[in-house]
């Protein structure tokens, strides 16, 4: 089944409530489930007259707004395949991407198309589209009647729907493809775990949220706000946003959230319209969950655990954290994330990242399971779960099979405990292993949030010490923290103006990064 069926299906019933709102050149605007179903109709068909075709692949550079959405969404009717990659990881990443999956068209906003006349890579691209008139480029009107108007192509479910790409920073970018069954199967699992229902309303900062809520008759509003840094937002125009059209729930990075809390805390305000928040794609921390309480008091506040291959995993609300759960995590027990979703299968197997596994059958895969409370590597099946990237590139390291079915090796270190819910130990790259036996950075991370008044913490090994790099905006004691966390044998507590994370989510340590900035450093003075 085509994917734009079902984001689509509610357009007659729905009618002219609103699909879509965003501010455009600072005003308010609104696109109803039925306008989206005749703008995307209107796309598809220049789109074809144009000479793409069902597998073609386009790749889109557009800010997040309606626009990027409607002609996603007419690619998808047309079968062709999004392609969207992070023009900020520079002019060879583009380059290996377009590389991967040559575009046969290019979508983008007037800054795009004046990038595409500076990389050698963007100007290949045989055909450019863009919403405003610019040279060299083919105007597309969402506003034109289209006469296939209820046309979408049939698809196998197997073929491609969407292709997005990893950095790249150790080599080669990855293309993570996800095909139409996936992205139905991705929808449901949402759908189910955030309990969608038609009619509400959303504040979206995550796109993959955008396309769950179109199929599930939820108004997705698109933050006033650059969400390529989330960590950077101005929160007054969004709470202003918030209020103004009644959000009922929302999904955003931790990072975005603590924006919007800090402004609340600012100036004491609350956000009381909004009754379900999620916080995910990225390491949830207590502290974060309790402020955004106090910021959306009438709403239950959830962490999701989830990734680009397996979106969601797990989930908690605030609400089920006892208060022996948070003692756990100020003691060093790890990062709670809560119960599996139903969609999918999760098990902890003996750690063994860095080796590639062979296929094996039950038996084998059970004597890898690691007993509850007992760490290991978060593995995950399922149907919404990638089961592989474009050309095999990458399946050796996190691809298995057991009995031919396929696993996805998270690269996160975890356990389950006596209740089967997951507390999280960070990746497992990032474990410390020497004399002293080994240590897990969200183990002593979680614990010095737990226990101090701190922005970010992450620990990392430098020379063979223990080092806890500490982002603070009050002065605190190190030997006092040193003292607090014996158990973790730390070496150094220092303290950093701001800690290396990642682009785009302005929320995972980039642990790699910290150590080569703090190798610098002369810990004996």
């Amino acid at each position: 089944m085509n994917i734009a069926e079902i984001l689509l299906r509610r357009s007659t019933e729905m009618g002219d409530a609103p699909a879509i709102l965003d501010v455009h050149r600072g005003n308010d605007r609104s696109f109803s489930f039925s306008e989206l179903a005749r703008a995307t109709a209107a796309i598809a068909e220049q789109f074809r007259s144009a000479g793409l075709k069902q597998g073609d692949g386009v790749l889109l550079l557009h800010p997040v707004a309606a626009e990027l959405y409607l002609a996603l969404i007419a690619l998808f009717r047309l079968g062709c395949v999004g392609i969207f990659l992070d023009p900020s990881a520079g002019r060879e990443h583009i380059e290996r991407c377009c590389a991967t999956f040559p575009p046969a068209g290019f979508f983008g906003s007037t800054k795009a198309q004046l990038l595409r006349w500076t990389s050698p890579a963007l100007r290949r691209i045989p055909q450019s589209f863009a919403i405003t008139a610019f040279p060299g480029a083919r105007r597309i009107d969402p506003d034109t009647n289209a006469s296939g108007a209820a046309e979408i192509v049939p698809v196998d479910g197997d073929a491609p729907a969407l292709v997005t790409f990893t950095s790249g920073g150790t080599g080669e970018p990855k293309a993570a493809l996800r095909t139409h069954d996936f992205l139905l199967a991705q929808h449901r699992a949402l759908e189910e775990s955030l309990a969608m229902e038609p009619g509400a309303r959303d504040l979206t900062t995550l796109p993959i949220f955008v396309l769950a809520n179109l199929g599930s008759g939820v108004t997705s509003m698109l933050p006033d706000a650059d969400l390529r840094f989330p960590g950077q937002v101005k929160a007054p125009p969004v709470i202003s946003q918030i209020k103004r059209h009644g959000i009922t729930t929302t999904a955003m990075s931790p990072a975005f959230a603590q924006r919007i809390v800090d402004e609340c805390g600012r100036t004491n305000t609350t956000i009381g319209e909004t009754r379900r928040v999620f916080l995910g794609g990225a390491p949830v921390f207590p502290g974060i969950l309790r402020q955004t309480k106090r910021c959306f008091p009438n709403a239950s506040v959830t962490a999701v655990y989830g990734s680009t291959e397996a979106e969601p995993m797990a989930e908690v609300r605030l609400e089920e954290i006892a208060g022996t759960d948070f003692q756990s995590m100020a003691e060093g027990k790890g990062l709670l994330a809560g119960a599996p979703v139903r969609a999918i299968q999760l098990r902890v197997i003996r750690d063994q990242w860095g080796t590639a596994l062979p296929p094996m059958n039950g038996t084998q895969f059970e004597s890898l399971h690691e007993r509850p409370e007992h760490a290991g590597e978060i593995v995950v099946s399922g149907a919404h779960v990638l089961p592989g990237y474009l050309h095999g590139e990458g399946d050796a390291e996190t691809k298995f099979t057991v009995d031919g079915t396929r696993w996805h090796r998270t690269g996160d270190l975890g356990y389950c405990d006596s209740h089967g819910r997951l507390w999280l130990l960070g990746r497992c790259a990032a474990k410390l292993s020497d004399a002293r036996g080994v240590q897990y950075p969200f183990a002593v991370e979680c614990a010095v949030r737990e226990r101090f008044e701190v922005e970010n913490a992450a620990l990392v090994s430098v020379r063979g010490l223990r080092v806890l790099a500490i982002e603070s905006k009050t002065k605190l004691p190190a030997n006092e923290i040193l003292d607090a966390l014996s158990w973790a044998q730390l070496d150094r507590v220092i303290f950093v103006d701001h800690l290396p994370v990642d682009k785009r989510h302005n929320a995972k340590i980039d642990y790699v990064e910290l150590a080569r900035y703090l190798s610098a450093f002369d810990f004996d003075h």
